[in-house]
């Protein structure tokens, strides 16, 4: 009795220890994707169950974030703040193909080709970032993480389902790819963009593209300003990988270096010691730089909100982890990365670190809080939470199986003081779910 009790926990011990072994190869080159819930002790059925229910509270449940129009149309609404965005759209476009709901992507691509994307003029093939319920524009420009997403998931809907049924997928990603190389552009207004440290958009012609030819980092918006800077949360790799492989469009090499580019970069953004990320930066990796007001202090510090930690910053640590599982091209690094931002959090505790640090981990001060939903507040979101349990996907150390169990374990609902967000919070928590499910995955050819 006592030999079979000893040889059940070796059993155990095995089956964890299995866990927390990252693989070395990435879903590129092996078509394999781990389930780490159950690589942990969960029940298979009861992962499959609680994806299914992450799904549901997104596009089905009575919080969804997902609305019909008519018999075609369909569209991802940022509830608190009233409009649909190119980010929501595109992500729930990633999420359709994933899950092979094609009435769910067909409705969303339509609603965005129908209201979002500029059919003519200098923006020609881009698509307006924020728009009214009823399609028309908050703002004309675009944010790049936008066109990022929708480009892949177009090309694995292309991959999926073939190009004849209705929407050829490949010709419209193609079409944005052929959009976004640098173009004239005249800005229709210059103001100063605001708090960024007196940055102004150039007045004239100017270059337009989504990429910086330079450096071939992404943009944080393609127009006069936001081609100054990138954002590191736009920063996935393993998407140029898939531009590379299936948009052929005779740019294959130049989106594999772009892929390597990318992945230098974010060595230079990210804090060594704390594995934190500013909100946006400069192309090195630096952050931006505040000017000193009139009369202030010589030696006061410099404290800007976008230097910080926060909102954006969130999917930094899940988006590293799929490049993790796709390519694994910077698995060393990644694994260390892994683990070392995991190691931050627990610092600040598993169930109560916070949602905005500065970069050395440091709390801001309240002038640097970006406030949500009309409330400048510190919280324990479950947005944050679910980026970190994906992290675990890179890691090896024992920290990683309780930033899984928080996240299985937390409920998506209203805090106390009635916030809530069923739109960021909901799709990044649905995003870790299929990351931790192996269920987020490179969709190859029929």
């Amino acid at each position: 009795m006592k030999r079979a009790a000893i040889f059940v926990w070796l059993m155990m011990l095995s089956s964890y220890s299995m866990a927390l072994t990252p693989w070395s190869k990435g879903g590129f080159e092996t078509g394999m994707y781990r389930n780490l819930f159950v690589e942990m002790g969960y029940n298979e059925e009861d992962v499959n169950a609680k994806l299914k229910e992450v799904f549901n509270d997104v596009f089905h449940g009575s919080n969804k974030v997902y609305f019909e129009v008519g018999d075609t149309l369909g569209y991802i609404s940022d509830i608190k703040n009233h409009d649909v965005r190119t980010e929501g759209m595109s992500y729930g476009m990633m999420i359709a193909v994933q899950f092979s709901e094609k009435d769910i992507f067909d409705r969303l691509w339509r609603w965005s080709k129908k209201y979002m994307q500029h059919q003519e003029g200098s923006r020609k093939g881009y698509f307006a970032w924020s728009c009214k319920l009823d399609g028309r524009h908050n703002a004309e420009g675009a944010a790049s993480d936008g066109e990022l997403y929708y480009i892949t998931a177009l090309l694995f809907a292309s991959n999926r389902w073939g190009n004849h049924t209705g929407i050829n997928y490949k010709a419209e990603a193609q079409h944005i790819l052929n959009c976004i190389q640098p173009r004239e552009f005249e800005p229709e207004h210059t103001p100063a963009f605001g708090g960024m440290g007196g940055f102004r958009q150039q007045s004239g012609p100017q270059k337009m593209y989504l990429i910086d030819p330079e450096t071939q980092l992404i943009t944080f918006t393609p127009d006069g300003f936001g081609q100054r800077l990138t954002d590191p949360s736009y920063h996935i790799p393993a998407f140029y990988e898939v531009w590379a492989r299936w948009a052929d469009d005779g740019r294959a090499d130049y989106w594999n270096e772009c892929a390597a580019k990318s992945r230098e970069f974010l060595h230079k953004a990210i804090d060594e010691k704390t594995g934190l990320n500013a909100d946006m930066c400069q192309y090195d990796g630096s952050q931006m730089q505040m000017p000193r007001f009139p009369g202030s202090p010589t030696n006061a510090p410099r404290r800007f909100g976008n230097n910080n930690f926060r909102y954006d910053s969130w999917r930094v640590p899940m988006n590293i982890a799929l490049d993790y599982e796709w390519s694994c091209s910077d698995g060393e690094w990644q694994r260390q990365y892994g683990e070392r931002i995991q190691d931050f959090f627990y610092s600040q505790g598993v169930d109560t670190f916070v949602d905005q640090y500065r970069v050395d981990g440091s709390l801001p001060e309240d002038d640097e809080i970006l406030q949500a939903g009309g409330v400048r507040k510190l919280r324990h979101s479950i947005g944050l939470v679910a980026t970190t349990a994906a992290a675990s996907m890179m890691c090896s150390h024992d920290k990683s199986k309780e930033f899984v169990d928080a996240l299985w374990n937390a409920k998506h609902v209203p805090y106390e003081d009635g916030y809530f967000d069923a739109y960021y919070d909901g799709l990044l928590r649905l995003f870790a779910f299929m990351h931790l499910s192996g269920n987020y995955r490179v969709i190859l050819p029929r």
